[in-house]
């Protein structure tokens, strides 16, 4: 499976991606508004963990975004739990280099194209920290809608940040109120 982007593709990880996924994501500016789990910095140990944990995804919802044959960042939905069943999350990144090059909006518009046709879902969320607008003007280009603010509800290296939320319904799915 593999989402052809304008200059990029979408697709499974291999274990050879590992040593370019560290390369990219060793960079301060790269994890600074990541969740903790994503390292920094980040050894080529935690490429190869988080590359073997990618194998064998069943549905597949986590992708490499590939430049030119090389791992330079990922996309993901993180499928929940309990009354979230149906509403994943939305992570991405993306090495320094390619910021500003149109390559995250479309690959969110390939994924979450993605998502409401393969997956059995209603709507896809992401929350992002109030210190990276460039990730919220991301998100609006792909078409998803500001819905909220979350007041000082995460620490990042020693900051208290907002949380901006954002969605996109499915829109092949029945709301029921």
């Amino acid at each position: 499976m593999e989402l052809m982007g304008s200059g990029f593709v979408l697709r499974p990880w291999h274990l050879e991606d590992a040593l370019s996924i560290q390369h990219h994501a060793d960079n301060p500016n790269v994890s600074a508004f990541l969740a903790d789990r994503f390292p920094y910095p980040y050894t080529l140990d935690d490429a190869m963990s988080w590359v073997n944990l990618m194998q064998n995804q069943d549905p597949l919802v986590n992708f490499v975004i590939a430049v030119d044959g090389k791992a330079v960042g990922g996309i993901a939905l993180e499928m929940r739990q309990d009354v979230h069943q149906k509403t994943p999350l939305l992570g991405y990144w993306l090495g320094e280099v390619y910021w500003g090059k149109g390559i995250m909006p479309e690959a969110v518009k390939l994924i979450t194209n993605y998502a409401f046709a393969h997956l059995d879902i209603i709507c896809i969320q992401a929350f992002i920290f109030s210190g990276n607008p460039a990730s919220m003007r991301v998100l609006e280009k792909a078409g998803y809608e500001k819905q909220g603010v979350i007041k000082h509800s995460i620490v990042k290296r020693g900051k208290i940040w907002n949380e901006h939320v954002y969605a996109m319904l499915n829109p092949q799915a029945v709301t029921l109120n």
